[in-house]
């Protein structure tokens, strides 16, 4: 995890929004009330999949009314275990870029463990079927439901994502995944119970 304050938070703060507006997103930024998180995945150009390559941006205003960004290691694609023994008949899913706005709350994953569920609404995935390690992202295989795409943590030091992702985003650590959840706790004595969540590409920082 790392904690970005200062010129560098507010230079990254100004990147992730002019991507934001470019894509018609919202962008949460309110100058005289904090934690109003910006939850940002960013997933890597890499197609194999196995290996937690992408990042998570959280990104918000603290109590100083100052810009703070936390970036975290994740991933936002299934392993390969599920790739090859799909839970779905029409096959694994993978979460497909976009922004879902108030979709997820605090709630308990598999019942074990407090982190943010896909409860409030629904998310698009694509379904990878053919059962290889390698991520297929075809758009005719996109449908769109309540799947429990939820957001929480591998083990404490994972090192390979396998059986921890069947298409959630998954967070490397243990340890990242409590300062966020903490982070998370915060923001809701100021902003409610839902959360949004916003899946990019890194092509999506080209320009901004």
């Amino acid at each position: 995890m790392a904690k970005i304050t200062g010129a560098a938070a507010r230079l990254l703060a100004q990147q992730l929004q002019c991507i934001a507006e470019r894509k018609g997103y919202a962008f949460f930024d309110h100058k005289k009330k904090p934690w109003n998180l910006n939850i940002i995945g960013v997933r890597s150009d890499i197609a194999k999949a196995n290996k937690f390559d992408d990042s998570m941006y959280v990104v918000y205003r603290n109590s100083s009314k100052e810009w703070e960004v936390r970036l975290y290691k994740i991933t936002t694609d299934p392993g390969t275990y599920y790739l090859q023994n799909p839970m779905n008949v029409n096959g694994t899913a993978i979460m497909v870029p976009g922004q879902y706005r108030s979709v997820y709350k605090i709630d308990k994953h598999l019942g074990k463990y407090e982190a943010l569920c896909q409860r409030a609404g629904k998310v698009r995935v694509y379904r990878d079927s053919d059962k290889d390690d390698i991520l297929d992202m075809e758009p005719d295989s996109i449908t769109e439901g309540y799947y429990g795409i939820n957001i929480h943590k591998a083990g404490s030091n994972s090192s390979i994502v396998n059986r921890w992702s069947a298409g959630c985003q998954v967070f490397k650590t243990s340890g990242d995944f409590n300062d966020f959840m903490s982070l998370v706790r915060r923001s809701t004595k100021h902003w409610g119970e839902k959360f949004s969540y916003t899946l990019l590409e890194e092509k999506d920082f080209e320009g901004c």
